[in-house]
């Protein structure tokens, strides 16, 4: 018995550091965090662009609304309309057409915005705009102007 007892706490103790690395190791599935509410929802038209996405990811608002999009993520963003590359869905002109103006009329910020900054738009057509970050164009939300 005490030929196997060197044996036996070894492998004691492999099951424990297995038990330990799989019980601190992480999940396979996908994050489910939330992304956080913006904190001055009540006050306006905010959309929160976050290291998560966008919150909220649909906003509902009234023709000549402004939409202010946030930039608390840890990188730039770029807001603008669908379909990406040319943004061309709200505007009706492409990318290379009505960002070198910088044309009112056209929902897109023209450029990327560092965290900590805001850009804002006024929303004057009623529908259903889609919109994505043109710098990571998987990562998209709504606006619907009623």
């Amino acid at each position: 018995m005490l030929k196997k007892l060197p044996i036996l706490l070894a492998l004691t103790a492999v099951v424990l550091v297995l038990v330990l690395i799989f019980w601190n190791s992480p999940s396979s599935e996908a994050p489910t965090a939330e992304i956080p509410v913006p904190e001055s929802a009540g006050e306006g038209n905010i959309v929160v662009f976050t290291d998560a996405g966008f919150s909220p990811a649909e906003l509902r608002v009234k023709a000549g609304d402004t939409v202010t999009f946030e930039n608390r993520s840890s990188v730039g963003f770029w807001p603008a309309s669908a379909i990406h590359p040319t943004h061309e869905v709200y505007a009706g002109t492409s990318l290379s057409e009505h960002c070198p103006d910088g044309g009112a009329d056209s929902f897109d910020a023209c450029g990327a915005f560092a965290a900590g900054s805001s850009w804002s738009f006024t929303f004057t057509k009623s529908g259903t705009w889609k919109y994505h970050d043109h710098l990571n164009a998987s990562r998209t939300g709504t606006i619907v102007v009623e």
